[in-house]
């Protein structure tokens, strides 16, 4: 495929969720890959100074709405994470292993953690709860603690981080088609018109 959308997601954000079931749709319309990239939205943050709208209590409040509206539109299952946030550094971590074990231990893992993320929400802070969740996905809770540890994997998802922000990255979801960028999943019209355009 000559068309490539580059995807930078953290599992912690439900508008990077709507993105993932909706960005798919898009890529098979135009003939396009998606690249995939695990970050660590906190860690974009703290570099960046943005914060997390459930940190603005009136922004909240809307944003609750505005998922509901979005999901809809979307056609997506969307129920929000009571234990919301969560800390998604191990998560995060795992996508990054799971990236380079191959596509369907990778996309097994992103299904397995957005569904408990946002459709039967789960606390993935609980170690118990995720495993839970891996074992049902058919991944060893050992073997994932194992590779989350693994230095290598620790450091790629370091710089697959500070990658997004010298790409001037201040949130998730944020997408490129070539060297144009854009953030949020209410931007996704403006991708596919990218792609339209594209070679």
């Amino acid at each position: 495929m000559s068309k490539q959308i580059e995807f930078y997601y953290d599992f912690g954000s439900p508008y990077t969720y709507l993105a993932y079931h909706r960005l798919p749709v898009i890529a098979a319309r135009h003939g396009a890959e998606i690249i995939w990239k695990p970050v660590l939205l906190g860690g974009i943050f703290q570099a960046t100074g943005n914060h997390s709208p459930a940190e603005i209590p009136l922004k909240a409040i809307h944003s609750q709405l505005d998922l509901r509206r979005w999901a809809d539109r979307f056609g997506v299952s969307f129920t929000m994470n009571p234990y919301f946030p969560i800390n998604t550094l191990t998560l995060m971590r795992g996508a990054t292993g799971m990236q380079l074990r191959g596509k369907k231990e990778f996309d097994a893992y992103n299904a397995a953690i957005f569904s408990a993320m946002f459709e039967q929400p789960k606390n993935l802070n609980d170690p118990a709860q995720l495993a839970a969740v891996l074992a049902a996905a058919g991944f060893e809770a050992a073997d994932f603690m194992a590779m989350v540890g693994n230095p290598e994997i620790k450091e790629l998802l370091k710089k697959n981080t500070e990658q997004a922000v010298q790409r001037q990255i201040f949130g998730v979801p944020s997408f490129f088609v070539g060297e144009e960028f854009y953030w949020g999943q209410d931007r996704l019209d403006f991708v596919e018109e990218a792609l339209e355009k594209s070679a």
